[in-house]
């Protein structure tokens, strides 16, 4: 085994290990897991909100038991791979060892860190990115269109498990029009490549014609309750958040492109990272979608570096170059990188508050980081909606009913009866409802900023009906989500149950 190579394992093997002693027991899994953990029970070509191999890695988690240790293995594992790639990027342009280190430096202690935390399409989605301009690399130092293929299987591979990847080449076309690299677009076997690519995502496209095109009313509603709250300035600010201490690299690339003599050829990046971000902005887009742009930047800075400061007077740079990431993550760690208990948090309010940290996608500050607020409640939630299931009577025609997807997904997680299957008219789930029995029993699950009216609404159809507990964690988002019990139904429940559905399905249309 050579040296690189240990160095290589060694890091990789020291990513794993950081992302697990990350994760912080006190909380539970954040909102957005569930839902991708229970599509794993309705496998499909497609869902409201996202492509789908997500849905293909929570199948296998499913098979693994569920557990939280392959739960967390799988982001953890794109993120090593990122690294990999990255190594393998910065061999192809031929950096020396010190760079290799710097890089890998680089991504290790970035906010890398906290995105392969979650069990989120956005691990999958960055690594992608990287694999996509590392091939885009390999074609450009050979041209053999041997890469051509491999670019359309990588990026039909993003494609499939996140949209956001359209963006790189929405800034790559126009990119490749401004150097001598559109004579590519002469090539039968460009044409080729992009039959390929668009042959695998094909049932995906398929799967979205025969359900109306979901993504677009996933898209608007979007823009309609987060990205109206983006800033396109904090969004450009934000881009030097996540990779801070590789900001000397990133900015080194940047200058290589237009007057480093062997990156003549790579100029198309320079051009990529300005429409790509201008595209991101233009659609105030939030500041992570585009943090798969780096890594290979990253890769293309090191190697200047590297081979500049290798002589001269420049040479004491190459400590303090390395340094910087280091020093910046322990600095920065217990607030940015790391998952810090909430009263830990709540000690330290105004520093995590002058960072923005505290605040939310709905534009307010809030006492914890939305993330954090996102991982507490979801047991107590599930306990108690198995609670009030256990004093029902006639169990078996019981619907569980919720308002969102967090609660839906976070009962069927943790729900020790594992007959319980709650459903939403929100996001996937509402294509999930099956009515094999008829309604006999209603679990109500209300977000509290609707709940006084719950009883109000409902009662009317049931005999009985009553406020059966709610969650009391101050912290967590969920604090004073309902749980409300009806029984023993005055009309036909499942009736009306079914044309609430097919109402939202047409609002949806």
């Amino acid at each position: 085994m050579t040296k690189k190579t240990s160095i290589l394992i060694g890091f990789i093997l020291l990513k794993f290990l950081m992302q697990y002693i990350l994760y912080n027991p006190i909380y539970d899994l954040q909102r957005d897991e569930y839902l991708h953990l229970d599509q794993a029970n309705h496998l499909a070509w497609g869902f409201q909100s996202l492509p789908p191999v997500t849905s293909w890695i929570a199948f296998i988690i499913k098979i693994l038991g569920n557990g939280v240790f392959w739960i967390k293995f799988f982001p953890a594992l794109f993120g090593a791979l990122t690294i990999w790639l990255a190594w393998k990027t910065i061999e192809e342009l031929k950096g020396n060892l010190y760079a290799l280190i710097l890089g890998a430096t680089c991504l290790l202690l970035s906010a890398l860190v906290r995105l392969n935390f979650l069990f989120q399409p956005n691990s999958l989605d960055i690594l992608c990115w990287t694999a996509f301009y590392f091939v885009l690399i390999k074609y450009i130092n050979s041209q053999n269109v041997k890469w051509l293929y491999a670019g359309s299987l990588v990026f039909a591979l993003g494609f499939l498990n996140k949209y956001n990847i359209a963006f790189l080449l929405i800034g790559l076309f126009p990119a490749v029009l401004l150097t001598y690299h559109r004579k590519v677009f002469a090539k039968k076997e460009f044409y080729f490549a992009l039959a390929l690519g668009m042959l695998l995502i094909l049932p995906n496209l398929i799967w979205q014609y025969q359900n109306e095109f979901p993504v677009f009313h996933h898209l608007k509603e979007l823009a309609a309750k987060q990205l109206v709250n983006v800033s396109r300035i904090d969004f450009l600010k934000e881009q030097s958040y996540f990779f801070i201490g590789a900001l000397p690299a990133i900015l080194a690339s940047l200058y290589a492109f237009l007057f480093y003599a062997p990156y003549k050829k790579f100029r198309l990046f320079f051009w990529s990272l300005i429409f790509t971000l201008a595209a991101f902005t233009w659609f105030k887009a939030k500041s992570y979608y585009a943090v798969g742009l780096y890594p290979i930047y990253i890769s293309f800075g090191v190697v200047f570096l590297g081979n500049v400061l290798s002589a001269g007077r420049a040479r004491f740079l190459k400590p303090v170059l390395l340094a910087i990431p280091i020093v910046l993550y322990i600095l920065l760690f217990d607030k940015v990188f790391s998952i810090k208990s909430p009263d830990y948090i709540l000690q330290r309010e105004s520093a995590y508050r002058d960072l923005g940290l505290l605040l939310w996608e709905d534009g307010k500050n809030h006492a914890l980081p939305q993330d954090f607020a996102d991982m507490l409640g979801w047991q107590e939630l599930a306990e108690k909606v198995d609670d009030a299931h256990n004093e029902l009577p006639n169990k078996q025609h019981t619907l569980i009913l919720c308002d969102n997807y967090g609660q839906a997904g976070a009962i069927n997680y943790y729900s020790k009866n594992k007959k319980i299957s709650a459903l939403s008219f929100n996001a996937d789930y509402i294509n999930w409802f099956t009515f094999e029995t008829d309604i006999y029993n209603l679990i109500r699950v209300k977000e509290y900023n609707d709940a006084d009216e719950e009883l109000i609404r409902t009662t009317p159809y049931f005999l009985t009906g009553s406020k059966a507990d709610s969650v009391e964690n101050p912290l967590a988002r969920e604090y004073r989500t309902t749980i409300f019990v009806f029984s023993n139904p005055k009309t036909d429940i499942t009736k009306r149950v079914k044309a609430e559905i097919e109402n939202e399905k047409s609002f949806r249309e």
